[in-house]
């Protein structure tokens, strides 16, 4: 949570890696949709890389990293580590980040990634919230704002995660959603915001989520091991992350079975994953259009 901008790229990787290091070379990588990314090498031989975007997206980026930091402390998963974020006169806002090889999965990496994912889940979250100067020992949010996709995401601290995951994800989404949404709808909307405390439960932990866990967002490390990108964090509910995997096709039943044996998911869950998935919905509603919202009316009807 130090993190501070840098006025360019080459201030950036010099204070990095020191005065004497420069780019070198620069390819473009694909694969994302609202970055753009490129592999840059430097002329000490290391090799970085960088996502940029429009200038005024340096605090996307920042969000960005300050997730990605709160991942990686608490070291259950491969997370690519923050080197710096700021604005270029050439590129504009920029990210820097390790650059990581990719390798191709084992027969072991979906068990593998399901029970560091449950290590994840289950690892403590005090230290961060202290450090972050939340004002309840225990509590549901994240330092700042950030983003999921490019909607904004607020994370304010909340002492109850039904509150929280009322007032900040539902709602707030359902508010931008609302010129999608006839009357009726509406009114169902606002029932099942009002009744939420009949499904939703408080957790026996708070968790740091990815907060954006589909197959996308993660990779197979060149050695074989997983790897956590692009993430939406903050703290909540592990069925949230949990409900977020099954969303897109979801991840094979090896994943679920070693997440299970680690952090065994509470009776009711089949019950409440519509609820988490429907955060998801609506966002890609907000975000792509009515394509969605069949999806999203369906699950708002259910439960009004």
């Amino acid at each position: 949570m130090s993190l501070r901008p840098y006025a360019s790229t080459a201030e950036a990787i010099t204070a990095a890696f020191g005065k004497n290091v420069t780019i070198s070379g620069k390819s473009r990588v694909y694969g994302g949709d609202i970055n753009d990314a490129f592999q840059l090498r430097l002329s000490n031989g290391s090799t970085v890389f960088m996502k940029v975007n429009r200038r005024h997206k340096a605090d996307f980026f920042r969000a960005e990293a300050l997730g990605l930091e709160a991942l990686a402390s608490c070291g259950r998963i491969r997370i690519p580590a923050v080197i710096a974020y700021g604005n270029d006169s050439e590129y504009g806002a920029f990210l820097l980040m390790e650059y990581l090889e990719t390798g191709r999965p084992d027969r072991t990496y979906w068990e593998t990634f399901g029970r560091q994912l449950a290590e994840l889940h289950m690892a403590d979250t005090g230290a961060y919230c202290r450090q972050a100067g939340c004002p309840f020992p225990s509590a549901y949010g994240f330092a700042e704002d950030n983003t999921i996709g490019e909607t904004r995401q607020i994370n304010p601290w909340k002492a109850s995660w039904l509150d929280f995951y009322r007032e900040c994800r539902l709602e707030f989404q359902i508010k931008l959603a609302q010129h999608y949404f006839d009357p009726r709808t509406l009114r169902q909307a606002a029932s099942m915001l009002d009744h939420l405390d009949r499904w939703i439960e408080e957790p026996a932990f708070p968790s740091m989520l990815h907060g954006d866990l589909w197959s996308g967002n993660a990779l197979c490390g060149r050695q074989g091991e997983p790897v956590l990108i692009d993430p939406a964090v903050y703290i909540g509910h592990f069925e949230a992350d949990l409900a977020m995997t099954e969303l897109f096709g979801g991840f094979p039943p090896a994943f679920y079975n070693a997440y299970k044996e680690v952090n065994p998911v509470p009776a009711g869950y089949q019950e409440r994953r519509d609820l988490y998935q429907l955060y998801h919905l609506l966002n890609h509603l907000n975000l792509f259009g009515s394509a969605y919202y069949g999806a999203v009316t369906r699950i708002i009807r259910r439960y009004a």
